[in-house]
């Protein structure tokens, strides 16, 4: 990586515009440019401020206003990097485990909650089933190369599988290994701010803006599967979807 003062440049203090806000459309227009990539780290902020001939004030303001647009991200104890971000097809039916190898990381899970029991009436309404009905409660924090990246809840439906623990890493696998992978599902997708035991668990601030997707998926002949809302961190996804022009 070059270094960052060559791509940052020197800061004109004659200008109208204050210095905080040069420095954050520098550092914004390397990241974009890819000349600064996914996971480099910036220098700390008092050598950053040394090398620009600027008060660390004016470092941490611009690089607090990348944090919040996502660009960049601080982990506690080790520094301030570029965010590595991850675009998911929002058009099509793919399970995370599948994204993210297609994107070449090693995903992997760790549960918090993987037992059997019975449908709420939220739950049996929002499914389109009736009380009693025998469902699998699955929660879980999905890892990408180590970092969590997605807190998941999934109610599926007991018919699905012999066991809960049959699901490892991956549900849709586990799910197509017995025939019963769904075809089809509804999604939704809202903006979110973690609250502290989100935040605490996804390592990310109290707060910060975040992405829930609620599934709703179900087989060919249009029986219900699950039912899962994932919370995904917002500074490194992108949700895209393919829209073409209708007849």
């Amino acid at each position: 990586m070059p270094s960052l003062l060559s791509l940052v440049g020197r800061l004109d203090t004659s200008a109208n515009l204050p210095l905080y806000l040069q420095l954050q459309r520098a550092l914004r227009h390397a990241i974009v440019e890819n000349k600064l990539g996914p996971d480099d780290a910036l220098p700390p902020e008092r050598e950053l401020a040394e090398a620009l001939s600027v008060s660390r004030i004016t470092v941490r303001k611009a690089i607090d206003k990348l944090v919040d647009e996502g660009l960049l991200i601080r982990r506690q104890g080790a520094g301030t990097f570029v965010a590595s971000r991850v675009e998911k097809n929002f058009s099509k039916l793919a399970s995370f485990s599948e994204d993210m190898i297609a994107r070449g990381g090693r995903p992997h899970s760790v549960w918090l909650q993987r037992v059997e029991t019975t449908v709420t009436p939220e739950e049996a309404m929002d499914l389109g089933l009736g009380l009693g009905t025998a469902v699998y409660r699955l929660n879980r924090l999905r890892f990408v190369d180590e970092m969590p990246m997605a807190r998941e809840f999934c109610i599926l439906l007991a018919t699905c599988l012999p066991s809960p623990t049959d699901v490892g890493d991956s549900l849709y696998a586990a799910l197509d290994a017995v025939g019963n992978r769904p075809t089809r599902a509804l999604q939704r997708l809202r903006a979110i701010s973690f609250n502290a035991e989100q935040a605490e668990l996804l390592q990310v601030t109290e707060g910060a803006p975040g992405l829930l997707i609620e599934r709703r998926s179900f087989k060919r002949d249009g029986s219900p599967v699950e039912f899962t809302r994932s919370y995904y961190r917002g500074d490194t996804y992108d949700f895209v979807a393919e829209i073409n022009e209708t007849e």
